[in-house]
């Protein structure tokens, strides 16, 4: 997958975000974290934002886990609550195909992009819970 077609899947899956917007999901965001806590969100409901990441993931799950982890760094680099747990979702859907290299993978996505509990229990209780289990 070159470079181009990354960013039309990316394009694709923020173009279904907007569609997705919810302004009262917005309000209940911020009930969740501490008040003074900054948290980016496009301000969708956890349902749709699975319904949204399993749409997506059957477009790129024939291709390479790498490949699919780029794209989720991708949505990592946003800031974005809802594209971080679309993100975590793909990742966790790979739980099968986890390799102890790709733990280097999650530590820099925990590293550089975790900056909440949200994004933290999504990463940390799927993605790398799996991956240790395995």
């Amino acid at each position: 997958m070159n470079t181009h077609e990354k960013e039309i899947i990316l394009d694709q899956i923020r173009q279904e975000i907007i569609n997705n917007i919810d302004k009262e999901a917005v309000v209940s965001h911020d009930r969740f974290f501490k008040e003074g806590e900054t948290v980016k969100t496009h301000g969708l409901k956890t349902a749709d934002v699975h319904k949204i990441a399993k749409a997506a993931f059957q477009q790129i799950k024939k291709y390479p886990k790498e490949t699919i982890f780029e794209l989720c760094e991708e949505l990592w680099k946003s800031g974005y609550l809802d594209e971080a747990a679309i993100a975590c979702n793909w990742s966790e859907s790979l739980h099968t195909k986890y390799e102890p290299a790709d733990f280097a993978v999650f530590e820099r996505w925990l590293s550089n992009y975790v900056t909440n509990w949200a994004h933290c229990d999504a990463l940390c209780n799927h993605t790398v819970g799996l991956f240790i289990m395995k």
